[in-house]
């Protein structure tokens, strides 16, 4: 068993945490400006006062904060993982962040003796409480052959999708894709509502044909049943969506769909829905159409 850092116990960190101590390893933390988890504190995790601190106890640190910044702070900044890294020390970036900052990063942590590997997830709330995540790796082979076993304790799809920064593309092209399938979604169960049809009827006939997907069965039902606690955040999707275009506009590259998602995303937020679970951008489109899904 392995002595982790795990740096960033939010709604997916946290049982992520939960599953690595469960499994047996043992680990410390940082928390920035707060307290530990009671729950987290009563499994043995143990907080120290800085992730400097982490890295020297640590034999292998995970993160998993919101954005590009945190990352920086946490493994680059005054008092960060860095100051304190230990040769071999193997750095697990599981947050969502921009892809070339992230070989940056790679390069700093490689050069002060670390390894790193930029590991995101998709899954949401749910994959993580589930230990179900998918895992996007970027990295060499050696170190993703090193980390397996960990991540394997997290996720149940896990690929090695090339060198640094090859994760975060991938995390990127999932975000676009989920994106665009919630937006399709909620489409096609508010058309079906506001024509009269029962829409609970019309999601389950959906889900045996070519339009099944998990956002259909999962976020189908809360856009239904009007749950709209995350999950994962709006402003969170907002962030990887940001990632994207900005991306595609330094690779000459249209993406019209994404801009569109962006905007009823921010047409969410604008109305107080930042936090909402990302299935709430139906809202944006029930204002529009004066009609909300099941009335």
């Amino acid at each position: 068993m392995s002595k982790i850092g795990f740096i960033g116990l939010g709604i997916m960190g946290r049982p992520m945490a939960g599953h690595l101590m469960a499994a047996g390893h043992e680990l410390v933390t940082y928390v920035k400006g707060g307290s530990l988890n009671n729950e987290l504190a009563e499994k043995g995790m143990v907080a120290l006062d800085s992730p400097k601190a982490v890295a020297e106890q640590a034999e292998i640190i995970i993160t998993m904060v919101p954005d590009t910044p945190d990352v920086e702070e946490v493994l680059l900044g005054e008092q960060g993982v860095i100051e304190g890294l230990k040769p071999g020390t193997l750095v697990i970036d599981m947050s969502s962040i921009a892809p070339i900052p992230t070989q940056a990063i790679a390069k700093r942590i490689t050069d002060a003796g670390g390894e790193f590997l930029d590991a995101p997830v998709s899954g949401g709330e749910g994959g993580a409480i589930n230990a179900a995540l998918t895992i996007m790796v970027g990295g060499p082979e050696a170190s993703f052959q090193r980390a397996l076993p960990v991540l394997e304790v997290m996720g149940k799809t896990i690929t090695l999708i090339g060198d640094h920064g090859a994760g975060q593309i991938c995390k990127v092209a999932n975000q676009i894709v989920v994106a665009l399938t919630i937006q399709a979604t909620a489409e096609g169960l508010l058309f079906a509502s506001k024509a009269g049809a029962d829409v609970s009827k019309v999601r389950e006939a959906l889900l045996g044909g070519l339009a099944q997907s998990k956002i259909l069965d999962v976020h189908g039902e809360r856009m239904i049943n009007r749950t709209f606690d995350p999950g994962f955040r709006i402003r969170l999707h907002q962030k990887d969506l940001n990632l994207a275009l900005e991306s595609a506009r330094t690779l000459d590259l249209s993406l019209p769909g994404t801009a569109n998602a962006q905007q009823l995303f921010q047409g969410c937020a604008a109305n107080g829905g930042a936090d909402w679970d990302h299935a709430g951008l139906v809202r944006a489109l029930e204002e529009l159409a004066n009609h909300e899904i099941g009335s």
